[in-house]
This record gives structure tokens, C-alpha cells and sequence, in this order.
């Protein structure tokens, strides 16, 4: 698929355009027709507007083929961007922050999770000595992969709550069954993790929830405020290259928040893959009734939930402490903007 003189010097035009307005180039055709995309954990509910995008068809409707790769965890997803095996991610917005604060410009194009959606739960068994993240000292905290949302939400936690960032081991544990599974084998005493394997966990009796993200209210009782979760980030000069193909990409995700904002948990399951509901179809609808409050309702991240963010991110972490990232380098709001705007 070749692009005409015209096409290219619209998309030029565009991307010129980026962080202040994207033009009428975005109506053409894709730069990129097909691309790799990149994710860690498809089937946990903190990317089920991936999903939703891929079911309804909302990226061949663009134009676009997707394929899609699965790493299991964040940290393994953002490190395939970084190496180049895919063009984009879909991830946690915390990355784009750390990834500023060592000179590489990558930068998020959508929030798909306005709530990190994050359970913090202990082992039923332990539920009498650990009531809080101030006795996880020394125990096992069973996360997606260590590095991921899952893992450094835990550890702020900890820090938070006065201990040290290593005092517990991040244990790398998957998502879905594998998850599901390290608890009830009781190879891990601590889960930090996402829906469906919270509600599956609760369902059976294996676990306690400490700490729940999965609403506004518990997001500002750990973080203080908003906090931007899952996002769709790229490369900056991707974006550049590619503004056509980056506005394709936001529209079909934009489509995907919209539906999910009045779709029945119902009509989720009927959607998803049959293994997504971990065998259990009526838990797996009370999950994303759980869930549903998380999901972004702009696409945009706000200035105070991304400083909330990186306040925390400096709180944890000793190496972005006397960082000085600009924040409005971790986040392009013009796709998102045009997008919603349907223009």
C-alpha cells in the first residue's frame, strides 16, 4: 500500500502538528498498515480494552493488521519496544516517566485505565499475621513479572507504609492460571495482581484484599489521587513517522473505551476468549463489573493524576528522586483529543 505525493506531504504536515493539533492528514491512508503491538498479561481486565479493540474488529475498521505479541509481563513488553521487536505497547503510563528520566523518548498516545486496577492481597491462611503492607517484610509478593505495575505497586506499598522496597521478594508468577495457581499451591504468601485472578482468588476463599485500586476511592487511599494505568506508548519518532498510522491506532482504542463505558459484563464474556474466564464465566462477569469503574473515560491523562504518579514513582524509586521529568513529554493528548472529537 503506497502513499501518493499528497498523502505524504498531509502526513508531513501532521506530524509537525504533534503536541499541538493533529490535521486532516489522519483521514489518510496508514504509513504503517500493519504493525506489532506488545503486551504484558492480554488476558488480565487492565487490557481489556485491547481485547475489545481486536473482537469488534475496531483495527481492521482503521485500516490497520495488528498483530499481536504477549510477553506475560510490562517490564518484558516495554523492553521489546525499547530492543525494537514490536512498534508499539500497550503498558503501564509509569513506564513513559521512567523511560523520559533516561533520555528516551517515549510517550503515551491514549490512557485506556484511569485506576491502576491493582489488587494487594495476602494468603487467606496468613490473613492473621499480615494486615497490612507494613508486615510484608521478608514474605513472597506474587506479581505479573518483576518491574511490571504489579510489582512496583506493591513496592510502593511497602515504602509507603515504612518499609524498604526489597524487604519482600517479587516473584514472577504470570498472568491467568499461573497466577491463580501460585497462591493455591502457596507459592507465593502475597498477590499483587489484576482481575479476573483477584475475583477468582476472592471467589474461592484463598485470599484477603489488603489494598484494591480497582475504584477511585482505594486509588486515593494508597496514591492520593488519580493515577494514569494502562496507555497505549510508542516511540516519539514512531509517532512522527507514522502520525497517520499513531491517529488509526488511538481511533480504534477510543472506539474500544466507548463501548466498554456502556457494555453489560455480559456482553464482555461473550466477547473474550472462552480461556479468559479462567472456567468460570459468572466470576469472570462480576470481575469486570469490579472492573469497570477503572476504565478511562477522555483517553486523556490529566496533569494531577500524572504528577501523582511520578510523585510516587520518585518516592520509590532512588534513582528518579531528583529526577526532573517534564511530564508533558510522557503523554501526546492530540490523537486522543481528535479522536474523541470523531473529526
Amino acid at each position: 500500500m503506497k502513499l501518493t505525493r499528497r498523502d505524504a506531504l498531509a502526513a508531513l504536515a501532521a506530524s509537525t502538528a504533534i503536541g499541538i493539533a493533529p490535521h486532516a492528514a489522519f483521514a489518510q491512508v496508514a504509513e504503517k498498515p500493519k504493525l506489532t503491538l506488545g503486551v504484558g498479561g492480554k488476558p488480565l481486565l487492565y487490557y481489556l480494552p485491547l481485547t475489545v479493540a481486536e473482537k469488534k474488529g475496531y483495527f481492521k475498521e482503521q485500516g490497520l493488521e495488528v498483530e499481536i505479541n504477549d510477553f506475560g509481563g510490562g517490564a518484558k513488553s516495554l523492553q521489546a519496544l525499547v530492543g525494537g521487536s514490536v512498534d508499539v505497547v500497550t503498558g503501564a503510563y509509569e513506564h513513559t516517566i521512567r523511560m523520559q528520566a533516561k533520555g528516551q523518548d517515549i510517550r503515551a498516545v491514549i490512557e485506556l485505565g484511569r485506576f491502576p486496577a491493582i489488587t494487594i492481597a495476602v494468603r487467606k491462611d496468613l490473613a492473621d499475621k499480615v494486615k497490612s503492607a507494613a508486615d510484608f517484610k521478608g514474605l513472597k509478593i506474587g506479581v505479573t513479572a518483576p518491574g511490571s505495575s504489579t510489582s512496583l505497586t506493591a513496592q510502593y506499598a511497602m515504602v509507603k507504609a515504612g518499609l524498604k522496597a526489597d524487604d519482600a521478594a517479587m516473584i514472577g508468577i504470570g498472568a491467568g492460571a499461573s497466577a491463580v495457581a501460585a497462591i493455591k499451591q502457596k507459592q507465593v504468601d502475597v498477590i499483587s495482581h489484576l482481575d479476573p485472578v483477584t475475583s477468582k482468588l476472592e471467589a474461592d476463599g484463598d485470599i484477603v484484599v489488603l489494598i484494591d485500586t480497582r475504584t477511585e476511592a482505594g486509588t486515593k487511599a494508597l496514591f492520593g489521587g488519580s493515577n494514569p494505568a494502562a496507555v497505549l506508548y510508542l516511540k516519539n519518532d514512531f509517532a512522527e513517522k507514522n502520525p497517520v498510522t499513531t491517529q488509526k491506532l488511538v481511533n480504534a482504542f477510543m472506539k474500544a473505551l466507548k463501548w466498554l463505558e456502556t457494555a453489560k459484563p455480559e456482553e464482555v464474556a461473550d466477547l473474550v476468549p472462552q480461556e479468559y474466564l479462567l472456567g468460570d464465566r459468572p466470576l469472570y462477569v462480576r470481575a469486570v463489573k469490579n472492573s469497570q469503574e477503572s476504565y478511562s473515560r477522555t483517553g486523556i491523562a490529566t496533569p494531577d493524576a500524572m504528577k501523582s504518579m511520578y510523585d510516587s514513582l520518585k518516592l520509590l524509586d532512588p534513582e528518579l528522586t531528583n529526577s526532573n521529568v517534564d511530564l508533558s513529554k510522557t503523554f501526546i493528548d492530540s490523537f486522543a483529543k481528535k479522536a474523541a472529537s470523531g473529526a
